[in-house]
């Protein structure tokens, strides 16, 4: 998969977010071990913590669709500098990463510079009740 391809994506989900509190889109793309891109956007509703996040919106939408296991992830817009994901989301994301080594590409809102980390450095001490080889 062409990261650029996973990036738009994003970008395109990014402008159906629902933030008319903070004002801050997030757009999110995982690409599903099915092959299929499964977007998302953040959120927000007047109760706060009721709010989700893009990242968890486009994994859960996977899940809901039959695939267990996504193999990339993008995630763009917020500021203009690294956006990386908030403990929430990197915690679900051990549970539906394919390995440890799953990139996660993140681009702020200038798109000058993609950011590439992979699940294991965003979150090296995961919650985890089984190994990644199994359900």
């Amino acid at each position: 998969m062409d990261k650029e391809k996973l990036l738009e994506a994003a970008w395109a989900a990014r402008e159906n977010a629902y933030v008319p509190y903070s004002n801050f889109k997030i757009g999110a793309a995982v690409l599903g071990e099915d092959g299929k891109i499964y977007t998302g956007c953040n959120i927000e509703n007047a109760s706060y913590g009721l709010s989700v996040c893009g990242e968890r919106t486009a994994i859960f939408k996977m899940v809901s669709e039959g695939c267990k296991r996504f193999t990339a992830l993008a995630l763009v817009g917020g500021g203009d500098g690294d956006s990386a994901p908030c403990l929430a989301c990197r915690q679900v994301m051990t549970e539906f990463c394919r390995s440890w080594d799953v990139p996660v590409y993140v681009c702020g809102l200038g798109r000058s510079k993609v950011w590439t980390h992979t699940v294991a450095e965003l979150c090296p001490l995961p919650f985890v009740m089984f190994e990644k080889d199994g359900d």
